[in-house]
């Protein structure tokens, strides 16, 4: 993963805990980088150790560490200069994850070793609408939980969502209902 993923996780850690707790858990992970590259690819191994460390930590599951973080993503790139992108790709929720897609493919050309995810969303007539998200990367299904809520603290519009087929648990990709709270 590129470094700017590492570097969200060391300052939600460090805003939540300090810059002591930061370098606690870069041990525990077994990370001895002094600071990550925004730019740089990183094995992904790294980022895990990362979550797993951080799990430890906070005593909470990786799953929950992973939707937070998620969350905090969404906030986090936007003041790190990607916020026009967000505005660009929609005006909502639903807009957003609409164009996500699109916003990774531009992505791409800051990024070019970047592997992309797929998101595909299918509005429904109950008004709810069914969020598909595929990643050649195991694991993060709970991150987009907290991205897709993220988006809603993003515009102001609480979500709910429902992650209703799991690859992990044999489906082709993972899908998720999310439900705009009125």
């Amino acid at each position: 993963m590129y470094g700017m993923v590492n570097k969200a996780i060391e300052d939600l850690v460090t805003h939540m805990k300090g810059p002591a707790a930061w370098q606690a858990l870069k041990r525990d992970a077994g990370v001895d980088l002094e600071t990550f590259v925004g730019m740089d690819q990183y094995d992904d191994d790294v980022t895990y150790r990362l979550v797993g460390a951080a799990s430890r930590m906070l005593e909470i599951p990786s799953d929950e560490v992973l939707e937070a973080f998620g969350e905090y993503w969404t906030i986090y790139t936007a003041k790190k200069g990607y916020g026009h992108m967000m505005t660009a790709a929609g005006g909502g929720v639903f807009e957003v994850l609409e164009n996500l897609d699109s916003m990774h493919t531009r992505l791409s050309m800051l990024y070019p070793d970047m592997r992309i995810p797929q998101f595909r969303l299918v509005r429904e007539a109950t008004g709810q609408a069914l969020l598909s998200y595929e990643s050649q990367r195991d694991g993060l299904g709970s991150m987009v939980i907290g991205l897709v809520k993220g988006l809603g603290k993003r515009f102001g519009t609480p979500v709910v969502v429902e992650w209703v087929e799991r690859r992990e648990e044999g489906a082709a990709v993972d899908r998720f209902r999310v439900s705009l709270e009125a």
